[in-house]
């Protein structure tokens, strides 16, 4: 599992998949979610506005990542 930190207290889903690297762009984003690809806490999650906040899992691909707040200790 990967650590990702986010340097806010919150992230919408698709901009956190960019940011990431998990997706090149924001249609890659919203494609993914839309077609139900991308976890969060273990649930499939379509919305791609979703709040992804410290401490949520994000799973993509075989990629797994959790959002820590930069600075702070999961």
């Amino acid at each position: 599992m990967i650590e990702m930190e986010i340097d806010t207290e919150t992230i919408t889903l698709d901009n956190f998949l960019k940011w990431s690297g998990l997706v090149e762009t924001g249609g890659q984003a919203k494609m993914a979610a839309q077609l139900g690809q991308v976890m969060v806490n273990g649930k499939v999650e379509k919305r791609r506005s979703r709040t992804i906040k410290e401490g949520d899992i994000i799973e993509y691909q075989g990629s797994v990542m959790i959002v820590k707040q930069a600075g702070q200790e999961v």
